[in-house]
């Protein structure tokens, strides 16, 4: 079952989460934004293009595997459940800036992430557009705590085609941060960077996290809805 709120909730997590976006991807978006200096929109809506692209087909290959474990025993996808209500919690402490520990998960894909690396480093000089969407593409399997644990929420819905539309939107979310970065313009993120909206916006994570939980362990509560 999907929950109702789930293309909301990515769309939060990618929005509020956009601080540490920068971090990961911010630099290779501005210098991918100045490979072509007539055509820097051109780059940075690209590199974005194939960085949401990447994010779509993991969340459609992570809601394939959640499907199918699902299949296997109902035990399993209680377990992938509880997972994804945890994550919510540690996301929304992360995006009020309350805790930091969901960067500790980024270590888990430091070994797939070498071996896309170097060919990731290959594009940073071309200024053609296949490569740019190319180099998004590739930037979007960096190791990144919070879409690992976007993509383990994404996992205990267990529908292919919903997680990849809530990939989607995550990666949407994210866009007006590393647009931003890729054009050196810091305008959009004024009300990100208020710590007001941070908080808002992990309590209404952190609620959701619970909400998770509450249902998976104590279903009598939710029969009706």
């Amino acid at each position: 079952m999907t929950e109702p709120l789930s293309l909301l909730t990515a769309l939060l997590l990618g929005l509020f989460g956009a601080s540490h976006c920068l971090v990961m991807c911010g630099g290779v978006a501005a210098a991918a934004g100045q490979l072509d200096t007539q055509h820097r929109v051109r780059a940075s809506l690209l590199f974005n293009l194939g960085r949401i692209t990447s994010y779509t087909l993991a969340g459609l290959i992570v809601g394939s595997l959640g499907l199918w474990l699902s299949s296997l025993h109902e035990a399993l996808m209680i377990t992938l459940r509880s997972i994804a209500g945890v994550m919510l919690i540690l996301m929304g402490l992360y995006v009020a800036r309350w805790a930091l520990w969901l960067t500790r998960i980024e270590q888990i894909g430091q070994l797939f992430w070498r071996r896309i690396q170097p060919h990731a480093q290959k594009r940073l000089g071309r200024s053609d557009p296949a490569s740019q969407w190319l180099l998004g593409m590739l930037w979007g399997w960096l190791p990144c705590g919070l879409i690992y644990s976007t993509l383990s929420w994404v996992a205990a819905n267990g529908q292919p085609a919903m997680g990849a539309l809530t990939m989607f939107v995550f990666g949407l979310g994210t866009f007006p941060a590393i647009l931003s970065a890729g054009l050196a313009s810091a305008s959009v993120m004024n009300i990100i960077r208020h710590q007001w909206a941070r908080n808002i916006a992990g309590l209404l994570l952190i609620g959701y996290g619970c909400w998770t939980l509450a249902s998976v362990w104590h279903p009598a509560m939710f029969a009706a809805a």
